[in-house]
C-alpha cells in the first residue's frame, strides 16, 4: 500500500478525478482555493475540464448543467461562497441531480475569518437552499477519510440522484497527512439513462426540470423524493463509536473536533473516568437511532457535545436520545480550536456530577 503526503484540499481533488469526475467548476475563496488550483493542473492531463466561473452562483449553475448531462461533476467553496450557491443547490435537488459539493468551512457569520470552523452545520443539514429537500452530508475527520468518502459520495449521489456535500473545515483542508489513493481502484460512473445526452430518435427525450405548475404534480414529486430520503436514512447513515462500551460520559463530535475529543477521552480514561466518543460521519442523514442505542447499551449518564460553533448540533443530539439524558455543550468559535485539556475539564465536571448523584 503506497501512501503519499497530501494536503486535504489536494487529496479530495485527486480522489474526485480517480472516481471519474472530469468536470470541475469553482471560484476561489480561502481556505479552499487549492482545490481549484490543483484541478486546473490535473484536469487537462486526464481529458477533463476545470473552469473558474465568474462567481459562485455561476459555478453552481454550471454544475447543474453538467449533472443534467450525466457527468460526474464537482464544485468547492468555503462558507460565504456556499451561501451564494444555495439557490443553485435547491435547483439541483429539485431536479433530482447528483453532484459533489465541497465546503471547507471558515468562521462566520459574514466574511468572518479564514480559520477553521464548523458554523455551517445548520446550513448543510437544515437549510441548503429553499424548499423541502436534503443533501447527503459527510463530515470527514482525516485526509484519508476525505479520500474514502469522496468515492462513497459520488456513488451515493448517483444511486439516489441527490446532491452530496463534503463538510470539511479549514484545518482539514490545509493540513497534510499520508493518504492511500490506490485504495480507490478503478472507478467509472454508472450509466444514467435519465440524462439529457441526446436520443437520436431512439427513445423518448429526457427532460430535467424543477418547475411544476400544477400543485398536485409538485406534491407528487416532493413525496417521491422523500421516499428516497427515507431509503437514504435507512441504509446510508455512517458513524464511529470509540471506547463507548462502558462509558458513563458520551462525547459527540464530528470532523476535526472529534480528533481532539479522542485525545480528551484517552486523558479521561487515564484518570479513571469512563468516557467515550460517538462520531457522526453523516450529518444528514443523522445517525440518531445509532446514537440512542449506543447510549442505552453503555448506560451513559451524561452527554457532552463539542463543536466549532455555538451549539448547532445540540438539538439533534437531544432529539436522538429523546431528551432522556442531560446534554452539555462545549464550543469554540471564530476559528479557535478547543484543547484536549479544555474538554477534559468539562468531562471531569460531568464525572463529578455523576458521582454526586451516586452518593
Amino acid at each position: 500500500m503506497a501512501k503519499v503526503l497530501m494536503k486535504g484540499n489536494e487529496a479530495i481533488a485527486e480522489a474526485a478525478i480517480a472516481c471519474g469526475c472530469r468536470l470541475y467548476f469553482g471560484y476561489p475563496i480561502t481556505p479552499q482555493t487549492e482545490v481549484a488550483e490543483y484541478m486546473a493542473k490535473r484536469m487537462p492531463k486526464v481529458g477533463g475540464l476545470c473552469l473558474q466561473a465568474e462567481s459562485e452562483i455561476a459555478a453552481i449553475n454550471m454544475v447543474l448543467g453538467a449533472a443534467a448531462a450525466g457527468a460526474r461533476v464537482m464544485t468547492s467553496s468555503s462558507s460565504p461562497g456556499i451561501a451564494l450557491k444555495s439557490e443553485g443547490i435547491s435547483y439541483i435537488a429539485g431536479s433530482d441531480l447528483p453532484c459533489l459539493i465541497l465546503n471547507v468551512q471558515r468562521g462566520g457569520p459574514g466574511l468572518g475569518g479564514i480559520q477553521p470552523a464548523q458554523s455551517d452545520y445548520n446550513l448543510a443539514v437544515k437549510s441548503a437552499g429553499h424548499g423541502d429537500a436534503h443533501m447527503v452530508v459527510y463530515a470527514p475527520s482525516s485526509i484519508q477519510e476525505i479520500v474514502d468518502l469522496t468515492a462513497v459520495a459520488f456513488d451515493v449521489g448517483d444511486k439516489y440522484r441527490v446532491p452530496v456535500m463534503m463538510l470539511a473545515d479549514g484545518a482539514l483542508g490545509q493540513m497534510m497527512e499520508p493518504v492511500d489513493l490506490e485504495s480507490l481502484g478503478e472507478r467509472k460512473p454508472p450509466e444514467k439513462p435519465w440524462a439529457t445526452t441526446g436520443h437520436g430518435g431512439l427513445r423518448k427525450k429526457n427532460i430535467i426540470n424543477s418547475l411544476y405548475i400544477e400543485p398536485e404534480e409538485l406534491e407528487e414529486k416532493v413525496r417521491a423524493r422523500f421516499e428516497r430520503y427515507a431509503q437514504i436514512a435507512e441504509h446510508e447513515a455512517r458513524w464511529e463509536e470509540y471506547k463507548l462500551g462502558d462509558a458513563e460520559i458520551c462525547l459527540v463530535a464530528y470532523g476535526i473536533t472529534a480528533r481532539i475529543c479522542k485525545t480528551a477521552v484517552e486523558m479521561a480514561r487515564r484518570r479513571g473516568i469512563k468516557a467515550g466518543l460517538f462520531r457522526p460521519i453523516t450529518l444528514w442523514p443523522y445517525p440518531s437511532r445509532q446514537l440512542d442505542e449506543a447510549c442505552r447499551r453503555a448506560g451513559v449518564k451524561r452527554v457532552l457535545v463539542a463543536e466549532l460553533n455555538m451549539g448547532q448540533m445540540v438539538d439533534d443530539v437531544r432529539l436522538a436520545i429523546n431528551c432522556r439524558l442531560p446534554v452539555a455543550f462545549h464550543g469554540r468559535t471564530g476559528g479557535v480550536l478547543p484543547s484536549p485539556e479544555e474538554l477534559l475539564g468539562e468531562i471531569a465536571r460531568l464525572d463529578a456530577e455523576i458521582k454526586e448523584e451516586k452518593d
